[in-house]
């Protein structure tokens, strides 16, 4: 059973969303792994979803499964490129790794109508301007 598994809790690991300009006018938002252990973390998978509502209608993305394999100590790894169609949804990043042979897994969730401009600060790991999951 799960609640029989010792995981423990995830720190200095977490999920950011940076805004960049790819040519005049046109904007891409990309969703990034932050990893600022002194450690690599292994076998890294990270699950995404978004989920919620629409006009009082229920809506739900399809869950995408990224393998980023090996994220080294103190860099970063890209996850996705995410749509601004979707930014009115819960959207969920379910993170797993391994650290010398111990499971550690945490959800990531950035609510409705969180990635905006106005919420942009600088983040230093991926020396651009974002939206940095606390």
């Amino acid at each position: 059973m799960r609640k029989d598994i010792d995981i423990p809790a995830v720190k200095n690991v977490t999920v950011a969303i940076e805004k960049s300009v790819i040519e005049a006018g046109a904007d891409e938002w990309r969703v990034h792994l932050i990893n600022e252990n002194d450690f690599a973390i292994e076998n890294t998978l990270v699950a995404s979803k978004g989920y919620g509502k629409k006009n009082g209608k229920e809506q739900k993305t399809s869950t995408l499964r990224h393998f980023l394999d090996t994220v080294e100590a103190n860099s970063t790894s890209r996850i996705e490129i995410i749509n601004p169609d979707v930014f009115h949804l819960n959207n969920e990043y379910w993170v797993s790794y391994y650290v010398d042979g111990q499971m550690f897994d945490k959800r990531f969730t950035f609510l409705p109508e969180s990635i905006k401009t106005e919420n942009l600060i600088y983040i230093k790991a991926l020396d651009a301007k974002g939206i940095l999951h606390s």
